[in-house]
């Protein structure tokens, strides 16, 4: 894990989820519901993060309709509803940019491993190295009515984390599963790969049982970035276990201490201490260049949606003067990055790429380019090592 963060070297995202985090936002003038459902929409989204020189973007996804109740549909029909596949989006934008990290969300708690192994795989081989996934959990029942395989939720919670662990583990041994020089494609000798750096995984666990290895071959940076968002100890655990970088959701400058500290020790249970694990604070975000009219267009959309709204992330609403500041606090505490979910897009989305972005630049705060061409790259990892490539001999004696 890193310490405080270097001038220069503060990493930011952005969450994109349909018009914007709060319900409302759909009905706001600049707002394009219309367009929620095509594939340009989504692709200009990124393509504003990008000139924005954020490091990536995430893309929620869910295996149910959107809804303003933890426990199952709420039957509203005045906020969004209906969604595109996260995946098959990041598919789209990928030709369309150049720079940016593209991690759609995944939930793991129904799909099979190896299906999502090889999407990822290849949304790594079509973006030349900018993927990653976020994977998520979910216990709601009428999530898993659409599979019909297990009854939701389980008698003991922390099952599912433990299955997303062996998740998790599945996908990097398949992406292993072919070493990088596997390819041949000699046309002359009629050799296309090379069987016997083609490996099976093997891998039998309480949930998952899978031979590989994948059908795709090794992806470019050889392992896509795997992220989860955690909020308390079981998924803490899960998160300093079995991913590169973990969201979490601070309410200020100690809070995000306290976190570190809960973090830093499960990873050192982990015995992943000698690895980096990436920690970003994501925030909603409502921002305008005026004093008080950000927290008013808050207000207004309340009305609208006839609740206060309310996340699981802290709210910020302000100019990108102030959430400069409360970043900059933030990151001296030992936070590496930040995600930021635009309240309304694509008024927030523009506000943090023209407005935040340049008060960070002038601080020092943030690179003023892209410093390198893979995601594993932009946030400093280096490119992975195959589990199952025989290592390099050692040079000879003199």
């Amino acid at each position: 894990m890193t310490g405080p963060t270097a001038p220069g070297e503060l990493r930011l995202a952005v969450a994109l989820d349909g018009c914007g985090w709060h319900p409302a936002a759909w009905r706001e003038p600049d707002a394009r519901p219309r367009e929620l459902f095509s594939g340009r929409y989504w692709t200009e989204l990124v393509q504003e993060a990008e000139r924005g020189r954020l490091d990536f973007v995430t893309i929620e996804d869910t295996l149910a309709l959107q809804s303003s109740r933890y426990d199952g549909p709420d039957g509203r029909v005045d906020q969004v509803r209906g969604r595109l596949d996260a995946v098959l989006v990041a598919a789209r934008a990928a030709p369309r940019t150049r720079a940016i990290g593209l991690v759609p969300t995944v939930v793991v708690t129904h799909t099979e491993p190896f299906h999502v192994a090889k999407a990822v795989a290849t949304l790594d081989h079509v973006s030349s190295g900018r993927a990653g996934v976020r994977v998520r959990v979910r216990a709601g029942r009428d999530e898993a009515a659409h599979f019909g395989r297990r009854d939701l939720p389980p008698a003991r919670p922390a099952d599912l984390f433990d299955e997303a662990a062996d998740y998790v583990e599945v996908m990097r041994r398949l992406w292993d599963s072919w070493e990088d020089d596997a390819e041949i494609r000699d046309v002359a000798t009629g050799r296309f790969i090379d069987r016997d750096k083609l490996h099976h995984i093997d891998f039998a666990g309480r949930w998952f049982s899978v031979r590989g290895p994948s059908i795709v071959p090794r992806p470019p940076q050889g392992q896509p970035l795997v992220t989860a968002l955690a909020h308390a100890a079981v998924p803490y655990r899960f998160a300093a276990g079995s991913v590169d970088l973990v969201h979490v959701t601070p309410r200020d400058a100690a809070d995000a201490a306290r976190i570190l500290r809960d973090l830093r020790a499960e990873q050192a249970a982990a015995g992943r201490l000698a690895e980096s694990l990436r920690v970003f604070a994501d925030l909603v975000v409502f921002l305008d260049d005026a004093e008080g009219r950000a927290a008013a267009r808050r207000a207004r959309l309340d009305e609208l949606a006839g609740r206060e709204f309310r996340s699981d992330a802290a709210v910020f609403a302000g100019t990108p003067a102030g959430l400069a500041d409360v970043l900059e606090e933030w990151a001296g505490a030992g936070i590496d990055g930040f995600q930021l979910r635009p309240a309304g897009v694509p008024t927030d989305l523009t506000a943090i790429t023209r407005g935040l972005v340049p008060e960070l630049r002038r601080r020092g705060l943030v690179p003023p380019e892209y410093g390198a061409g893979t995601l594993r790259g932009l946030l400093g990892f280096p490119r992975a090592a195959n589990r199952y490539a025989a290592a390099p001999p050692e040079p000879a004696a003199t």
